[in-house]
């Protein structure tokens, strides 16, 4: 039986927030970011946020005003119709700037700009397992927060000191290969959720106005 893949239109353009786990201004992740701006489809459009001006998380902080930094992230998220992330991983882990970011993102609980929201993670190291388990504890996160990450395919580039060039370009053309895979099939994540949730919408709409 033939799969049936959710094809946008370019008519459709969706628009995505991208950040990167890493303030490292040579950061592959960084690099990574850039190179899906470069291989995105058509209806797909990236825009990259910087994290240097998050403030780490505190109740008092929220509790006074949220930051305007903050805020601003907030809002874009909330307005975009997908996340996409890339991370670094520390210490088997999730880099604590990214994580910072979640959890302001994830305020308030269950009314947050990450609920409901699709994304899509990938990463970069020099080491081998690509950033494997840093995706594996962000999912954990996304759990609570009720976003909808892409399962398959997975970005995870080892090895990234010989995939890019010393000017930050991914060179590395089956890793390319692999990126663009992956944002395709994000964009149809995107597609599925944003189109039949308006579909869905709809058809409520149409079933309260026969009542």
């Amino acid at each position: 039986m033939a799969e049936t893949r959710t094809m946008p239109t370019v008519a459709h353009v969706f628009n995505v927030v991208g950040f990167a786990g890493s303030l490292r201004r040579g950061s592959y992740n960084r690099a990574l970011l850039r190179a899906a701006t470069e291989l995105a489809p058509p209806a797909l459009h990236i825009v990259i946020h910087e994290l240097d001006g998050i403030p780490l998380y505190n109740g008092d902080i929220e509790a006074a005003g949220t930051p305007p930094s903050v805020v601003q992230l907030r809002d874009a998220v909330r307005q975009a119709d997908g996340l996409l992330i890339a991370t670094p991983e520390y210490n088997h882990g999730v880099p604590g700037v990214l994580k910072n970011t979640i959890d302001w993102l994830s305020r308030p609980p269950r009314h947050s700009a990450l609920n409901g929201k699709v994304a899509a993670l990938m990463g970069a190291t020099p080491g081998t397992l690509g950033t494997a388990r840093a995706q594996s504890q962000l999912r954990q996160a996304f759990v609570f927060t009720n976003t909808y990450a892409l399962l398959q395919p997975e970005v995870l580039v080892s090895h990234a000191h010989e995939k890019f060039d010393a000017d930050g370009r991914l060179g590395h053309q089956a890793t390319r290969d692999v990126l663009a895979t992956f944002l395709h099939g994000f964009t149809d994540l995107i597609a599925l959720h944003v189109l039949g949730d308006l579909a869905g919408r709809s058809a409520r709409q149409a079933l309260a106005n026969a009542h």
